[in-house]
């Protein structure tokens, strides 16, 4: 074989493998690989704002990834978003008074749904609904409220 065959050759296996590579990170970051690991069932929760927040997100307790978001919709009465999630059976044991706020996780701004355990000796199960609820922080609210509370500052 020729210097320039085998040259050919080593580039061809480079590039397939820095596609090969972006693929994984694709799926990585797009939150496609699925969390299923047998058994599930569902919970809601509604939320004033949840803002960036979409179908597949994760559901985490104590940061260790414990179900997905299956389902966003508006109430029709209270227009507050309605978010439908499941949870691994194998966590069946999360009391009934625990609360569920919207959280960022990482560099690009992923939303996720952190579960904190309350006390209570009840537990979730299909169907509850989580009463305790904290909305998505919004950035730009919080810009405007900063920019306004210094513009009230710079007038007195």
């Amino acid at each position: 074989m020729s210097n320039s065959r085998i040259l050919e050759i080593s580039v061809g296996i480079f590039v397939a493998a820095g596609i090969a590579a972006l693929l994984v990170l694709a799926v990585n970051v797009s939150n496609v690989g699925g969390f299923s690991s047998g058994k599930q069932y569902t919970i809601t929760a509604n939320f004033d704002n949840i803002s960036g927040l979409k179908r597949r997100s994760s559901v985490a307790i104590a940061g260790v990834n414990v179900g997905r978001v299956i389902n966003i919709s508006v109430d029709p009465v209270t227009f507050e978003a309605v978010v439908e999630m499941t949870l691994d059976s194998s966590f069946n044991e999360v009391p009934v008074d625990s609360s569920a706020g919207i959280y960022t996780a990482g560099l690009l701004g992923e939303k996720y749904i952190g579960i904190e355990p309350g006390g209570a000796p009840d537990f979730l199960e299909d169907g509850s609904v989580i009463r305790l609820t904290q909305s998505s922080i919004v950035l730009e609210k919080l810009i405007s409220q900063f920019l306004f509370s210094q513009s009230d500052r710079e007038e007195k």
